[in-house]
């Protein structure tokens, strides 16, 4: 390749006329490979050809090739700077923010009100000095009966109470109860404790039943537990929990295999407050839960001396409460998911 200075000239003067017509980085990078391209830059070729010219052409050619290359580089850099430049200010002008300008509100999302019920009850629990206490729902057969003195042909055995699992002796938990015997295996009384949580049950769905509802178990133990302390203690729970002091708690003669003596906790109609409507059916009572002294073979069955130490246990629906309290007519309702239903609490 034969090259002069004219070449070098030629070379800036072109590279000039491009580079103001450039207008992204993307195009000045095409550029930038037109003359330093290491296959095929005008540039390059001209620097790869100074080998074959004589000593006093070099001098004077390789000069002006050197100084077109300098300039090049340095043309090239500023524009490169001025593009960045310019991209910024387009960018900041897009992404100016009007202070001036009404603010887009946020929706607030708010907890659900199953989820509001359990942290009030737990709150509740915890300033009469009980510990609240969890555990699986995926339990073993041991403790969600056997433990609990429930016999061999217990009906709750069965397939139409109990969700079975394909691992041998396991199952979805029909009542928290076992969080009980998990807790006293590990514990030694005196000790109060509550365990809300999921529970389940194989049975047709309707308004007022569903295949999984909330439990919250409550459990004490000490020397000298009655169910006199366990009726003070629910009747406390309840005038806190609906904000009434006129609520009432009675007792009527049950049965558990769990408890002894057993009993079905009733408590003022909260809708009524015992005058009597359709929601109590005219009794002035709703049905809340279920208690009974701790029969002394479940207190044996976790190695606690029945002899020396007594207590009372009680289970609460909370969905029949929230349902109750709120107005809640099909308990479906609660876990369907529905903004429009969830967003009344």
């Amino acid at each position: 390749m034969h090259i002069d200075l004219k070449q070098c000239e030629h070379i800036q003067k072109e590279a000039a006329l491009e580079l103001a017509r450039i207008a992204s980085r993307e195009a000045l990078e095409q550029l930038r490979l037109k003359y330093f391209g290491r296959k095929e830059g005008a540039l390059t070729a001209v620097l790869r050809s100074l080998k074959d010219l004589s000593e006093e052409e070099k001098k004077t050619i390789g000069r002006a090739a050197h100084e077109t290359k300098l300039y090049l580089e340095d043309a090239l850099a500023k524009k490169e700077q001025a593009l960045i430049e310019a991209e910024l200010h387009d960018q900041q002008r897009k992404e100016k923010i009007d202070v001036t300008a009404p603010g887009t509100r946020v929706l607030e999302g708010h907890l659900h009100p199953l989820t509001q019920l359990i942290a009030k009850a737990c709150d509740i629990f915890t300033a009469m000095g009980f510990a609240v206490v969890e555990g699986p729902e995926a339990e073993t057969e041991r403790y969600n009966f056997d433990a609990l003195n429930v016999p061999k042909d217990h009906p709750a055995r069965d397939m139409q109470d109990t969700f079975w699992l394909e691992a041998p002796g396991m199952l979805l938990r029909t009542q928290t109860s076992s969080v009980q015997i998990r807790y006293m295996e590990t514990h030694q009384p005196p000790f109060r404790i509550v365990a809300p949580g999921r529970v389940f049950r194989n049975e047709a769905t309707d308004a007022t039943h569903e295949a999984q509802f909330y439990q919250l178990e409550g459990l004490m133990v000490g020397k000298d537990v009655s169910l006199a302390n366990a009726k003070a203690v629910l009747e406390v729970f309840f005038q806190r929990l609906l904000a009434n002091k006129k609520i009432a708690v009675r007792f009527r003669p049950s049965y558990f295999p769990f408890t002894e003596p057993s009993v079905e906790v009733d408590v003022t109609c909260f809708k009524c407050f015992g005058k009597k409507c359709a929601v109590c059916k005219r009794t002035g009572w709703l049905e809340v839960a279920g208690a009974g002294m701790v029969h002394p073979t479940v207190l044996a069955n976790v190695g606690i001396d029945a002899r020396e130490w007594q207590g009372f246990a009680f289970g609460v629906g909370l969905d029949r409460i929230a349902m109750v309290r709120y107005g809640i007519d099909d308990i479906r309702l609660m876990y369907g998911g529905d903004m429009r239903f969830l967003k009344q609490f």
